[in-house]
């Protein structure tokens, strides 16, 4: 018994000393290495390697809350009644880096997404009309709720080149300190452009940029009505296919009109943009010198030219108006500076800024508050009289194209008075002017007398301007005023904890006249507030605030 154990005890063991010898000669599974995220130090707090790249990437973005009220006009006054604002805003921020032989290439996407409510300026026409919104359409939606969705920021940085969509190198003091952001400046924050950035010396570069025109182009004086066809009533234009605006073909022997037509005022895109950009940027602060060049054009006739009876054929004299497309250039130029200010307190610092242009009123940043990409708009529902910042005019005597000119200056102060508690001080100017004798021409055109070469008695043209020069009702229209703007006010911030802000901004606004009086449409029942009127001002005033609650991550 005692063998038979032995044996088969041995067995055992040498079975598994050969089992043992098969198993080292298989190949051995090895787990599959866990790849953690790394961080990446090179630029910046919060950046991350992409797992299997050498590409660092940062993921940030923003939650807003606003509340806003601004003074309006009555329920007397129809679109007007409305004071309360709100929006909702989401923001997401991916920034993407790798180092190269040539530098640094860089690709930075940001989208916002946003409610708006409110039909003083929270629910913006000027962003419906750039594409950036779009609005609600019930009874009582129209105009107050609107849906804000862009693509703010899509570029790529590499070796000094920017390429995509991304802020204009022409802004420099972008409204970094306000809340509400609507003192008279250039603030573009997207557009489209191709850029190149040399940078030499001692913190001196020097930037050549190709920018897309349509978002500095604020359209020319043009009719929100025109002739019917082979008639003398008037009907509705789409401003956004064709933009009336008249000049005079001929008159007869005694000056009077007798032939009139309409030509397209839109703006085409036909070249775009050129900015220039010489910043200096230092412990102290930063400055810049901007200029820009821009084409002005406008189209050839929109039909057939309507012909009064003012005498006999041979009496009428063709005045030699140039009535086909043609194409000027406007330009503006502006100066900044940013001063650091840590002896008063540690991330004090204040802006100056000033701009002038001609037919470029974007770029000077006269629009800011009143609105853009429109040729005339109200200042608040309700308001007396409406403001024109068309960027030129078509001189119905010539034909030509003749430009606007403008100027802003603006001044913003941050100051901290605590750590945790800052306030921004800010006020800014500007005026706009328009072309000397342009408006008596165009109230000649919708003055004019005389009975159509079909039989019809009313001028076939809806001139905005209706009385003669001279009179009351022309001297009381608004219609290509020279105006002035005054925006100023002031904000309180509380920061409890890194990147919450909690606070409000109060703003005070004024736009008026440079010279005489209009009518007070908010007060006249006459037609257009003209004719007749009783009531005029020289100014008008309002006020808005804001309150913010806003977490960056």
């Amino acid at each position: 018994m005692k063998l038979v154990k032995s044996l088969l005890l041995g067995s055992a063991a040498g079975l598994t000393v050969v089992a043992g010898a098969q198993a080292a000669d298989l190949p051995v599974k090895k787990a599959v290495p866990v790849e953690y995220v790394r961080v990446c130090s090179a630029y910046g707090a919060g950046f991350f390697y992409i797992p299997g790249t050498e590409t660092c990437l940062r993921i940030s973005g923003r939650a807003r809350y606003e509340a806003g009220y601004m003074t309006d006009g009555s329920r007397q006054v129809s679109g007007a009644g409305d004071a309360f604002q709100s929006r909702g805003l989401l923001r997401l921020n991916l920034d993407a880096r790798t180092q190269t032989g040539y530098g640094t290439l860089r690709a930075f996407v940001r989208a916002e997404i946003a409610s708006r409510t409110g039909q003083s300026k929270m629910s913006s026409g000027t962003q419906q009309r750039i594409a950036n919104a779009f609005p609600a359409f019930g009874q009582d939606t129209f105009g107050r709720v609107q849906e804000f969705v862009v693509a703010d920021k899509a570029f790529v940085q590499f070796a000094g080149l920017t390429a995509g969509r991304a802020s204009s190198f022409f802004d420099f003091y972008a409204h970094d300190f306000e809340i509400i952001a609507s003192t008279l400046g250039s603030d573009v924050p997207s557009t489209n452009l191709l850029a190149y950035t040399a940078k030499f010396g001692e913190g001196f570069s020097a930037t050549i940029s190709m920018e897309d025109p349509m978002f500095r182009k604020n359209p020319l004086y043009s009719q929100v009505a025109g002739p019917a066809a082979g008639a003398g009533t008037a009907s509705a234009f789409f401003q956004g296919t064709t933009a009336p605006t008249p000049i005079i073909i001929s008159r007869n022997a005694a000056g009077v009109v007798t032939g009139v037509t309409q030509i397209d005022a839109v703006e085409r895109s036909r070249m775009p943009d050129f900015v220039g950009a010489l910043r200096y940027d230092a412990a102290w602060g930063s400055a810049q010198l901007s200029a820009a060049v821009k084409d002005v054009n406008v189209g050839g006739p929109l039909g057939a030219a309507s012909t009064f009876v003012g005498g006999p054929a041979a009496a009428r004299v063709a005045t030699g108006a140039f009535v086909g497309a043609q194409t000027t250039y406007g330009w503006a130029v502006q100066g900044g500076v940013k001063i650091n200010a840590p002896f008063i307190a540690p991330g004090d610092a204040l802006y100056l800024q000033g701009a002038y242009g001609e037919g470029a009123s974007i770029y000077t940043g006269y629009t800011a508050f009143t609105g853009t990409y429109i040729n005339q708009t109200s200042v608040y529902g309700g308001n007396p009289f409406n403001q024109w910042l068309a960027d030129a005019v078509v001189n119905p005597n010539t034909g030509r194209i003749e430009l606007s000119n403008s100027f802003t200056v603006v001044g913003s102060y941050l100051h901290y008075w605590a750590p945790e508690w800052r306030s921004a001080f800010f006020g800014s100017y500007g005026e706009m002017r328009f072309p000397s004798g342009v408006r008596a021409a165009l109230a000649n055109i919708g003055t004019a007398a005389g009975t159509l070469a079909n039989g019809a008695t009313a001028y076939p043209t809806t001139n905005l301007i209706t009385a003669a020069p001279g009179t009351l009702g022309f001297g009381l229209s608004p219609v290509l005023r020279d105006t002035y703007q005054v925006v100023a006010g002031a904000s309180l911030i509380w920061s409890p904890v890194k990147d919450l802000d909690i606070g409000a901004e109060a703003q005070y606004i004024r736009v008026g006249t440079l010279n005489g009086r209009v009518a007070n449409a908010d007060r006249n029942t006459a037609a257009a507030g003209v004719a007749g009127a009783l009531y005029s001002v020289t100014k008008e005033d309002t006020f808005q605030a804001r309150f913010r609650v806003q977490r960056d991550f």
